[in-house]
């Protein structure tokens, strides 16, 4: 029995999809090093000197806003569901355009290397101190949960333990950042946007050659059983994929994550003036658009193919059809090609902003004042690999926990991110000052948002996707109330 067959009986896949991935995860290794190398400052670890040309910052935009959960989790909804999802795009499309003409050149007028600095400089330490506390707590979690759903997905593909698939994205996740920084992070994410675009245009020729009728047949047969509908012009405040909900949801999730979320806007701060941040960001709407829309067509194109395959299997659990698809009809290489892709997916992992906030806003201010900058780039590869162990537990801790737990992390993280956006907004729409107002308006606001979420749950009339809505418009209320004007602090 050759080496194939047995790589084949073991996992159902090939010596050359081992290779594919196998090459992928060397590509990270050496880009890491030759980016990474001569790093001597946390100016360079973290901003790599502001030389980022725009498209590889849009590319590695992509690739962060892109995850495993993304790659693995649209296809199911043009599988199952329609286009609906599209118009979320509408109002992430605008927070983009708002985040590049307010947010960007606040966060490049103070130097900003977190964006939590901002803070700082327009309130006080204290609010600084809650933003950089409330962004860990949301990117722990939420990358933990998502560190375990791929795991889970590629430890069934390729028949791994459970354990043993964490611990290797973890490692190389510790290795390529520690090292690299965020250089390191910036070129893999270019590398990673490439092979999703790859991947899901190889997948899509697959199915193109193998459907009855090619574009013009799936075409007809997924509009005739709804698949094809963008836009539900209804009404009701349960239903995410109502139009008017849906763009209102994408302005206010996108601006939570994009503008207040320093793992995202760590991209944006590494671009040489703000004019280029600003052109990074209003490019990406460019480059994410299209990629969501090849993996919500992939869930069109698998529904039609097995719809004129009724012999072949289903899996029992509809969000697995990719996975599915991929290890019992794709032949050898593109099973390797989709493999690869969800693996560097799950691999750009938030460590280096993790770090950056850290090191920044809570290392230097509080822990250890006045050190050299051999130090505290000593310290920043230290606290990489205490975050990716930490991220490894939680991962471990999704495993042992219930199915729900999944789908309630990533409501969970409306809790946090509308407290987060309120405070922003705050600083950046008025002349409010406020300190220690402001901790206390995200505190009571993360609960009201909370408490909306354990509604929600319990069959009340509130979509999930409110939570950020209402935790924004409360924070940004009540830190107002809170606050004072300009002239009553010099009186």
């Amino acid at each position: 029995m050759n080496e194939t067959s047995v790589f084949e009986q073991v996992t159902g896949l090939a010596a050359v999809d081992y290779a594919l991935m196998g090459a992928a995860v060397i590509a990270l290794f050496l880009i890491s090093y030759f980016k990474g190398r001569g790093e001597t400052d946390t100016q360079d670890y973290f901003l790599g000197k502001r030389k980022t040309p725009v498209w590889v910052g849009t590319l590695s935009f992509v690739a962060t806003e892109i995850s495993a959960m993304t790659i693995v989790g649209i296809p199911p909804i043009g599988f199952t569901e329609n286009w609906q999802y599209l118009q979320f795009f509408i109002g992430s499309a605008a927070a983009r355009i708002l985040i590049a003409f307010f947010f960007i050149p606040a966060f490049y007028r103070f130097n900003c290397t977190t964006i939590y600095e901002f803070l700082k400089h327009r309130f006080g330490a204290q609010t600084q101190y809650a933003g950089s506390a409330f962004f860990f707590a949301t990117r722990l979690f939420a990358s933990g949960v998502r560190l375990y759903a791929a795991s889970l997905a590629v430890s069934v593909i390729m028949g791994w333990p459970f354990g043993y698939t964490i611990g290797f994205f973890t490692v190389v996740s510790i290795i390529f950042i520690g090292f690299g920084g965020i250089k390191a992070v910036l070129w893999t994410g270019t590398f990673e946007t490439i092979v999703f675009y790859l991947a899901g245009g190889a997948v899509a020729g697959w199915l193109l050659l193998h459907i009855d009728g090619g574009l013009g047949g799936a075409w007809q047969l997924a509009s005739e059983a709804g698949k094809l509908s963008v836009f539900n012009l209804g009404w009701g405040t349960k239903d995410p994929n109502l139009l008017w909900a849906a763009v209102l949801n994408g302005v206010f999730g996108s601006m939570a994550a994009f503008g207040t979320d320093q793992e995202l806007m760590q991209r944006l701060l590494t671009l040489e003036t703000r004019k280029e941040s600003q052109r990074t960001i209003v490019a990406t709407i460019f480059a994410s658009l299209p990629l969501t829309a090849l993996y919500l067509g992939l869930g069109t194109l698998l529904f039609v193919f097995y719809k004129q395959n009724p012999a072949l299997p289903l899996p029992a659990n509809p969000d697995k059809i990719l996975s599915h698809f991929t290890v019992h009809v794709l032949p050898a290489g593109l099973k390797g090609l989709v493999l690869t892709a969800v693996v560097l997916a799950s691999i750009d992992s938030p460590l280096s902003s993790l770090s950056s906030s850290f090191i920044t806003d809570i290392y230097r201010p509080l822990i250890r004042r006045g050190a050299d900058e051999r130090h505290y780039l000593l310290m920043s590869r230290v606290s990489v690999v205490c975050f990716g162990l930490l991220l490894a537990g939680i991962a471990w801790l999704c495993a042992a926990g219930p199915g729900r737990m999944l789908w309630l992390a990533f409501k969970v993280n409306g809790v946090t991110a509308g407290s987060l956006l309120g405070v922003f907004l705050l600083g950046l729409m008025t002349r409010r000052i406020s300190n220690r107002g402001n901790v206390a308006a995200m505190l009571i606001s993360a609960a009201l948002a909370g408490f909306a979420l354990y509604l929600s749950e319990k069959g009340y009339p509130i979509g999930w996707s409110w939570i950020v809505v209402i935790g924004t418009v409360s924070t940004f209320s009540l830190a107002w109330l809170f606050g004072r004007k300009p002239e009553e602090s010099k009186a």
